[in-house]
């Protein structure tokens, strides 16, 4: 290679770490080199041969450093093995890029620390960066610093990052506070059939914005003239509504009433977030919310959001269908109360530590022990409702869990359109999993799993379900294209295998 193009690698390289989080000495352990070897191939003083530029590009899994197009990634799993050991939780995906889209609010520096190294918060933050809002990672990696310019940049906004990810669309409750006229990309993210944005357009009207859609994009103006004169009722008890709405009230200069508001975890970790930037919040955890706004904010805030009840709940699954003693550390036990509550009807043996504080110093934490458990199918179907019934997100876990015990479930899925139709893929791991319509399945255990090769589904977590299954079937079965799990889980391969599981992450070369 000539020295423009190692130069060039090694720029490529050195943007790849960074964008990572990893120190040059992290590359070097995960390549089993030297730092000095890490810095000399960044500095383009270091011949690379084509198998450590893909060695490379799999260590950091990035497809900017490989060999050619590295495609996408797939899981090769190892069942039948059991599960040792403790957890912990990470902190909440929906709640950190609800605060990435808070950021917009605030004219000063933004610390979040512990924020999820995810696909989904990747492409918030290429979004971001596009139009101007500087980040960096600071504390090994861990912590995130935001700083958002004085003018925004909307006309070099990464459409394809924004498309890619359905948070965009929490873009438009602290935009309409900073420009009389936007426009962005229609939200993407799951394949959860067709959900409409209609209650955020309805949320939002009171703040004066209007939406025109056109052409795959939100074209928004926004008329100053209008402002809430009456309480806000939601017509839909949504997470990402409640919180455009919140995020619009917080720099409305006055008082707004956000009624049908949804109390769920996300939505409270935002409301203790814009209190440390001086928005007062009545009502948090409940379905009346009170928002006491102020025109212009400008702090440097530091804020901790809290864990993410949904990954508690993947990582009891894993131990339940794998029948293993696990130790799920840092558990937000105010949002799974009810799931634990089914589980211990069905049998489940469990142990909870005494509560604690999560670092927001607000949610409510405890150590969940569960133990290898004969689990009966429950009475009643499994359904969810809104905060604080059985989390939306948590339903399809359930299917895993059913198809371990023994006897019949009905899982109502009745929020999303075609989710349910995704649980069906575990009939292809043994499972006995009927679809009675697109909102239904018949789940009947107890399950002789078996290993498979097939395509990860579209929606995040009938695809980590599918994967816990194959954690319980014994031989090799292979997961391909796992770009959604990674989209909500950070590293969940590499974690799940340091409590015991055999989970081997590649790619087609």
């Amino acid at each position: 290679m000539t020295d423009a193009y190692l130069s060039r690698i090694g720029k490529l390289i050195r943007d790849a770490r960074q964008h990572r989080g990893w120190t040059q000495s992290q590359l070097a352990d995960a390549l089993g080199t030297s730092q000095s070897a890490v810095n000399r191939i960044e500095r383009g003083n270091q011949n690379i041969s084509l198998d450590m530029i893909a060695r490379i590009g799999e260590a950091l899994d990035s497809e900017i450093v490989s060999l050619g197009y590295a495609g996408p990634m797939h899981l090769r799993v190892v069942g039948g093995r059991r599960l040792s050991g403790s957890i912990d939780v990470k902190t909440s995906k929906n709640a950190c890029v609800a605060l990435l889209c808070a950021t917009l609010l605030n004219a000063g520096r933004t610390t979040l620390r512990r924020v999820a190294r995810i696909e989904e918060v990747y492409r918030i933050l290429e979004v971001l960066a596009s139009i101007g809002v500087r980040h960096r990672w600071i504390n090994d990696g861990n912590d995130l610093e935001i700083l958002p310019p004085a003018e925004l940049d909307l006309g070099a906004m990464d459409t394809e990052a924004a498309r890619r990810t359905r948070s965009v669309i929490m873009f438009l409750g602290p935009l309409l506070h900073r420009m009389d006229h936007f426009k962005i990309p229609y939200a993407g993210g799951c394949d959860l059939g067709t959900r409409t944005v209609q209650p955020h357009m309805t949320a939002l009207r009171h703040f004066g914005l209007e939406i025109t859609a056109t052409d795959g994009t939100y074209h928004a103006q926004v008329d100053r003239s209008v402002s809430p004169t009456r309480p806000i009722v939601l017509t839909e008890r949504g997470d990402t509504v409640t919180e455009n709405a919140l995020l619009a009230a917080a720099r409305h200069d006055g008082v707004t009433v956000i009624r049908n508001a949804s109390s769920n975890y996300m939505v409270q970790d935002l409301c203790f977030f814009l209190e440390e930037l001086g928005v007062r919040v009545e009502g948090i955890g409940t379905t009346t919310l009170t928002v006491h706004g102020v025109a212009t904010i400008d702090r440097d805030v530091d804020y901790a959001p809290s864990e993410d009840p949904v990954e508690a709940m993947s990582l009891l699954a894993a131990a339940v269908v794998t029948e293993s003693e696990l130790t799920i550390r840092r558990v937000p036990i105010e949002f799974m109360e009810i799931e634990l509550a089914v589980l211990e009807e069905m049998g489940l043996d469990h142990e909870r530590s005494t509560e604690y504080r999560a670092d927001n110093g607000r949610t409510r934490l405890l150590d969940l022990t569960v133990r290898p458990s004969k689990l009966r199918a429950p009475i009643d179907k499994i359904h969810p409702m809104p905060f604080p019934g059985l989390n939306i997100d948590n339903v399809p876990f359930f299917a895993a869990i059913a198809a371990f015990a023994q006897g019949q479930t009905l899982i109502h899925d009745w929020v999303y359109d075609n989710r349910a139709i995704y649980l069906t893929d575990l009939n292809r791991l043994g499972a006995d999993v009927k679809l009675l319509d697109p909102h239904r399945v018949l789940v009947e255990g107890p399950t002789r799993w078996r290993s498979a090769e097939m395509m990860c589904p579209p929606a995040l977590r009938p695809a980590v379900v599918v994967l816990l299954a194959m954690m319980a079937a014994e031989g090799t079965s292979v997961l391909r294209n796992v770009y959604v799990i990674n989209r909500g889980y950070e590293d969940l391969a590499e974690r799940l295998n340091s409590v015991g599981a055999q989970i081997e992450t590649f790619r087609d070369i």
